[in-house]
This record gives structure tokens, sequence and C-alpha cells, in this order.
């Protein structure tokens, strides 16, 4: 550090003042020097206290907003994976991100359950095939136009694992016959209810 006199203005303050200031580097790169950058890794969110396995959640966005389901586990993307179960409401195994779910205080044993061969790529989907120029030509738009698109039907494993799922769950509840109706029925806000007041 190198102390330096600085005139300051105002009558009171003596006119000058000595500031302190870093010295200047003695020897500087004669070319630009490259910065390394660190690849950034993605980590999982930390989960919530509320959320364990066996958890009665319920969805708050996608075309099953409103239902309730059972909470599986946590993948290594940090989304939920949950499901219905599919043969009680209808609702199949996905995967959810934690922010859109209510966690609720409703608990059922998942110890039974084999999730180990769940992950994100096992939901991943198929890419679709392009063409070498990756657009379609004028012909072949018009040629697909007028036939009906094929429908698109879920793997026979995916189908055979649901069931799986299913089988093991559908036993946990039969120790308590009010959890099917508590599954079933859809959760929803009449006028006048606040959802922060509400204790689930």
């Amino acid at each position: 550090m190198v102390q330096v006199e600085k005139p300051v203005g105002g009558e009171k303050n003596g006119g000058k003042r000595m500031v302190t200031r870093p010295k200047e580097a003695k020897y500087y790169p004669g070319e630009d020097v490259a910065v390394k950058r660190t690849a950034l890794v993605h980590k999982a969110p930390k989960l919530r206290g509320s959320l364990t396995p066996g958890t009665v959640v319920i969805l708050l966005a996608s075309r099953f907003r409103g239902r309730r389901v059972v909470f599986l586990k946590q993948l290594d993307s940090g989304t939920l994976l949950v499901t219905g179960p599919y043969a009680i409401n209808g609702v199949p195994m996905r995967r959810v991100d934690a922010r859109y779910v209510i966690a609720t205080k409703t608990k059922i044993d998942v110890s039974a359950v084999d999730v180990a061969k769940f992950d994100d790529a096992y939901f991943k989907k198929a890419a679709a095939k392009k063409s070498a120029g990756g657009k379609k030509s004028e012909e072949a738009f018009f040629e697909a136009e007028g036939t009906e698109k094929p429908k698109k039907t879920l793997p026979d494993s995916f189908k055979a694992d649901q069931k799986a799922v299913d089988a093991s769950l559908v036993k946990a509840l039969k120790s308590d016959p009010l959890l099917k109706c508590y599954l079933k029925a859809k959760f929803s806000l009449t006028k006048g209810q606040a959802p922060h007041e509400m204790v689930f």
C-alpha cells in the first residue's frame, strides 16, 4: 500500500489528506490470458422435509391437477416420481416438479414397492426422426396433411411396470378402506377458502 497526498475541500478539513492506495502491478502480460471456466454441475434440489416416500401429495399443474397421488422417490434430476395409483384414480407414473405439489400428512407404506429401475432415462421420449435437411419437403408436407396421424401408444414394458407398482400399492391400501376414497376424490377450493390457512 502507498500513501498519496490528496487535496480536500472545506475550510475545516485542512486542505489536504493522506490517502492509501494499492500498489500498481509491475508486470503485465503482453497477451490476453485465457481464464479457465469450471463446468457447471447440476445438483438436485434439496427435498422438502414434508416429502418422504409414501406421502400423499396434491398435484397443482398438468392435466391431473387437483388429483391426489402417492410420492415414491426423488429422481437424480430433482423431480418427484409419483403415481395415482393408476388402478384407483387413473394417474399413471410420472415425473413432477416439487414446486407443483402440496404435501399432505397422509402417508402410505411403500416399502414393498420396487422403484429401483425408474430413473430419468426411463421416462425420456425417443427423438423424432427428421429428413436430411432437417425440414419437410413441400410434397411430404401435403401428403402428411391428408393422412391421419397414428395414435401414440405406450410400450408394453411401461404398462407391465405400472401394473406391478399398482399391485403393491393396492395391497398397502387394503389396511384402510377410506384411503381408496381419499385418493379417488379430487381436491378443489370454493369461494372464501384460503389454501395457506388449511392443514393438509
